[in-house]
């Protein structure tokens, strides 16, 4: 289709018509501006602080002795965790954290410290709430650790005890001394982990449903015919018209989240801000591609933005940044690679965590890109649906 001055007027006469329509109707305002302001503040506020921190826990001290004493207030000096009731037996702290109130309980029984100082090994235990994943890792980690650090301290008195050297008391508590170096996200914030793909996917997911309704809803309201009649029955100018001034919001949408990212909460940017710019133009303009798809495949409203609800929140998973994708089965693995949520993931770790050239993910690029054709492969089929359907409620 040659692109005259007479094809620019037509796009731009249905474009101020679209302008028109979103002003006049505040579900556009609310999906495409308040709702991503929203959800990008919200998440972003939700863990400022990187990881949660004073989860509260419960403690059985049974024993309580001065080192078990101890030992439970260094617990509690940890960032993450927070003594908040201290329980008489088992039975009172297991009630507890089976009704929410505390996430995790460290039980120490009677005798742990008679045991520990005559060499008999002692057994603490501590119990977690694995319903809620995230605070039960982070308290099982702590109450490990602390478990770790008493074992040795009272190892280690043992060892002065007995005249040992520091040389030689270290020698045996650690006798190999390990460190770990977390690659990309070193300080384990998880707002590093989760936002970096909350925000552009809660973006991809409300640019289906806009896409789907702006375009739907024109049959349902009746209004389809006279849309075609401005774009002189060619639907590729239809389109470009009505989704040219939306995709300017989105555009901005997607400029403030880079910038909330990136400039205001310094997240990690190993490879500059353009080749993260661009996966997020072009994560838009798939997603609106994607959109302009489901119209065609259906021409019912209602099962469009279902179809399209249940891609976008199964595009979370799949993507493979909550779980790995070399542990889907072979065809999840496979099936991946058709949500464009999972090569703006690959992108995302490339340039932005591991700073490496585009190159490397020039295959992700062009994955999004070549996601671009699908409008173009039944648009006769939604000229008919626009022309012919009736919309029934």
């Amino acid at each position: 289709m040659s692109f005259g001055k007479s094809n620019k007027r037509v796009v731009w006469r249905i474009a101020q018509r679209e302008v028109a329509r979103m002003l006049s109707q505040p579900v556009y305002l609310f999906c495409m501006v308040v709702a991503p302001l929203v959800g990008y503040v919200f998440f972003t506020t939700l863990m400022g602080k990187g990881l949660p921190v004073d989860i509260p826990v419960g403690v059985v001290d049974e024993d309580n002795t001065a080192i078990t004493r101890q030992v439970l207030r260094n617990l509690d000096a940890f960032q993450q965790t927070a003594i908040v009731e201290q329980y008489a037996n088992f039975g009172e702290a297991r009630e507890a954290l089976q009704q929410g109130k505390i996430y995790a309980f460290y039980y120490i029984p009677q005798g742990t410290t008679e045991k520990a100082l005559s060499s008999k090994q002692p057994k603490v235990s501590f119990y977690t709430n694995a319903a809620y994943l995230i605070p039960a890792s982070l308290e099982y980690r702590d109450m490990k650790m602390m478990a770790e650090l008493a074992s040795g301290a009272i190892a280690r008195e043992t060892l002065y005890a007995k005249g040992f050297t520091d040389d030689q008391v270290m020698g045996v508590l650690q006798p190999i001394k390990m460190e770990m170096h977390a690659i990309g996200n070193p300080g384990l914030n998880y707002s590093i982990y989760l936002s970096n793909i909350l925000l552009p996917a809660m973006l991809m997911l409300l640019i289906f449903q806009v896409t789907i309704y702006s375009i739907h809803s024109e049959v349902k309201e009746g209004t389809s015919k006279r849309w075609m009649e401005l774009a002189e029955g060619n639907i590729h100018k239809a389109l470009m018209g009505k989704l040219l001034p939306q995709l300017l919001v989105w555009i901005v949408m997607g400029s403030t989240y880079l910038v909330l990212l990136y400039a205001y909460w310094d997240f990690p940017l190993r490879s500059g801000l353009w080749p993260m710019a661009l996966a997020a133009l072009l994560l838009i303009l798939v997603s609106q591609a994607f959109g302009v798809f489901l119209c065609e495949l259906l021409p019912s409203l209602r099962w469009a933005l279902s179809i399209a609800t249940l891609w976008g929140v199964l595009s979370f998973p799949i993507s493979g940044f909550s779980f790995p994708q070399i542990a889907f089965p072979a065809p999840l693995r496979a099936l991946s690679y058709l949500f464009p949520l999972r090569h703006y993931y690959l992108i995302y770790v490339d340039q932005a965590l591991n700073g490496l050239p585009m190159y490397y993910s020039y295959l992700n690029y062009a994955a999004l890109v070549a996601f671009l054709i699908l409008p173009f492969l039944l648009p006769n089929r939604l000229k008919k649906c626009l022309l012919e359907y009736q919309y029934t409620k």
